[in-house]
C-alpha cells in the first residue's frame, strides 16, 4: 500500500482481518488448516508427469481467462493474451495493468500468490516486473516449484479435477499407485455433453460414449445405462463428485415415451424445440441424479452461466477464454422442481448449488435448506461463490446473506475452480473473511458463546465439514 511518506509496501498479514476477535480467531484457527480442493480444472497429466515451469508468465497466464477478460479491458492487443507472444511478454503486459486493478480480486491473488510461493514484499508493477520476473524464474528452477510442490507447499490433502464421462483417466489411475504425490488427487463426473442434446455436436458426443463404455446406445435408456457404466469407472478411482455446468434450465414435466422421441430427433440432427430441450434435460437431471443417489455421488449443480455471449470472440479464441457472463434464466422454482422430484423418488443426493447470479443468493439458501433432513447434516447447500462471485465482495455476501437462513457454520468452505497451480491464496482469502465475519459478530456482541464453538466452526468450515460431507 501507498505509505505516508509515499513509498510502497506490501500487504500486511492482517489484510481483511479489520477487528481483534477476527485476527486472533483467524491466526489460532484457521491459518494452517489443510485444504480440500473438491472443484477445480487443472490439467490431471501436469500433476503426474510434475509439470517444469518456464516461469511466472506461463503459471499466471497459459490458462487463467479472469487476467485475460481483465487485459482486455485495458486493450491489451491479443497477441499478448492468448496469442503467440512469449510467457515474458505476455507476464510484462499484465504487470503493467496490475497496479491499476484496484478493487478486483486479481490484485489481491497475485499479491498472495508472490508472497506463499515466491516470499515477494512488494507490489509488482510496470517498473519492477522484469526484476520479479527473473527471481521468480530462479527460485521455479532452483526450487523446483512444480504442480507437486505448489500442493505441498499450500498444505493441499485433497484436489477434485473435472473430466468427461468418456474421459480414460489415465492419469488418475496413474496417480492412485504413486506414492511420491502427497496430495489425494480424485476427479469429478462432468456429463454436460449429454445434457445439451441440442447441439450440433450431440450426436457424435453420443458415438464417443458409445465406445467408452461398451454399450451400444439406440435410445435414451442406454444413454444413462452408459453414464452409469463410466460413473463406476470414476468411483472406482476414488471419486465422489459429480458435476453440471447449467447454462440455462427451465423444468418441463415429461413422459418416458416423449423423451426417447426427443433423444432420436437429437441424434438424427433434427431442430428441437424449446419444450423439447427443455423435457429432455428435466428427465437427464432427474436420472443422473439417481445415479449418483445410488452410488453414493454428491451432485453439483453449477448454475446461470451466459455462454459465450461475445460470440465473435468465442468464435476467434475459444470456449472459457473470457467472453462468459452470468445469467439468471434457470428460476430458483426450477431446480426445486427437480430436487422434489428427487426427493418424492426418496432418491436425493446429496447436492450442492452454485448460484452464479449472487444478488439472489438469499433465495437460493432458502430453497437448500427446504430440502435438507434424512438424517444427513447439509444435504442440500450452497456452495462456496462461484466464479464472478469469489471475490471479497462476494464471499462477504454471502455469509452476510445465508447466515439469516442456512447455518454458516455448516459450509464445506471454499475451492479454486482454477485452472493455476498457483491459486491455492483463494482459501486463505476466504478464511480471513469468514474470521473478520465472526470476529465483527463478537465484538458487536452478537455472539456469546464458548470459545470452543468458534473453534469448532471455524476449522470445521475451513477442513472438517468437507472431509465429512465428501466421505
Amino acid at each position: 500500500m501507498v505509505t505516508a511518506n509515499g513509498g510502497n509496501e506490501m500487504f500486511n498479514e492482517n489484510l481483511l482481518l479489520t477487528n481483534e476477535a477476527g485476527k486472533r480467531l483467524y491466526n489460532e484457527y484457521a491459518k494452517d488448516m489443510p485444504i480440500v480442493d473438491y472443484h477445480c480444472h487443472l490439467i490431471p497429466q501436469e500433476i503426474y508427469e510434475n509439470k517444469r515451469f518456464q516461469c511466472i508468465g506461463e503459471m499466471w497466464l497459459a490458462h487463467d481467462h479472469y487476467k485475460w477478460r481483465a487485459m482486455r479491458t485495458f486493450g491489451i492487443d491479443e497477441k499478448y493474451i492468448t496469442g503467440e507472444a512469449s510467457y515474458f511478454e505476455k507476464y510484462m503486459a499484465f504487470a503493467g495493468i496490475l497496479p491499476l486493478l484496484i478493487g478486483n480480486p486479481i490484485y489481491i491473488w497475485c499479491a498472495l500468490e508472490l508472497k506463499r510461493f515466491f516470499n515477494i514484499d512488494v507490489p509488482l508493477n510496470g517498473t519492477n516486473a522484469e526484476e520479479i520476473y527473473h527471481k521468480t524464474k530462479r527460485i521455479i528452477d532452483e526450487q523446483n516449484i512444480t504442480p507437486r510442490k505448489c500442493m505441498e507447499m499450500a498444505n493441499v490433502e485433497l484436489v477434485c479435477t473435472t473430466e468427461d464421462p468418456t474421459d480414460t483417466l489415465e492419469y488418475h489411475a496413474k496417480m492412485r499407485t504413486d506414492s511420491s504425490i502427497k496430495t489425494n488427487i480424485i476427479s469429478a463426473f462432468r456429463p454436460d455433453k449429454a445434457f445439451y442434446c441440442e447441439k450440433a455436436e450431440f450426436a457424435g458426443y453420443i458415438k464417443q460414449l458409445t465406445d467408452s463404455a461398451g454399450i451400444a446406445i439406440d435410445n435414451f435408456g442406454d444413454v444413462i445405462a452408459a453414464l452409469e457404466k463410466r460413473l463406476l469407472h470414476f468411483k472406482s478411482l476414488g471419486s465422489m463428485l459429480s458435476d453440471h455446468g447449467i447454462e440455462e434450465f427451465d423444468w418441463c414435466d415429461y413422459t418416458p415415451s416423449q423423451i426417447e422421441a426427443i433423444f432420436m430427433k437429437a441424434i438424427s440432427g433434427q431442430e428441437l424445440s424449446e419444450q423439447e430441450i427443455a423435457m429432455y434435460r428435466s428427465a437427464f437431471l432427474v436420472l443422473v441424479g439417481e445415479l449418483y443417489y445410488r452410488h453414493g455421488f454428491v451432485m453439483q449443480l453449477h448454475i446461470g452461466t451466459y455462454q459465450g455471449a461475445n460470440q465473435l470472440g468465442e468464435r476467434t479464441i475459444g470456449r472459457a477464454t473470457g467472453f462468459d457472463c452470468a445469467d439468471d434464466s434457470t428460476g430458483v422454482k426450477s431446480i426445486g422442481k427437480l430436487l422434489n422430484v428427487l426427493r418424492e423418488k426418496g432418491t436425493l443426493p446429496k447436492t450442492i448449488l452454485y448460484p452464479l447470479d449472487g444478488s439472489k443468493i438469499e433465495t437460493w439458501a432458502i430453497l437448500a435448506a427446504g430440502f435438507c433432513g434424512e438424517n444427513t447434516k447439509a444435504k442440500v447447500q450452497l456452495g462456496a461463490p462461484w466464479w464472478f462471485n469469489d471475490q471479497v465482495y462476494g464471499i462477504n455476501r454471502q455469509f452476510e446473506a445465508i447466515a439469516n437462513l442456512y447455518p454458516a457454520s455448516l459450509s464445506i468452505g471454499m475451492l479454486t475452480d482454477s485452472r493455476s497451480f498457483l491459486s491455492y491464496p483463494r482459501h486463505e482469502l476466504y478464511r480471513r473473511c469468514l474470521c473478520n465475519y465472526f470476529g465483527k459478530l463478537v465484538e458487536r456482541g452478537e455472539y456469546f458463546s464458548d470459545e470452543k464453538y468458534l473453534k469448532k466452526m471455524i476449522q470445521d468450515v475451513c477442513y472438517f465439514n468437507a472431509i465429512e460431507y465428501l466421505k
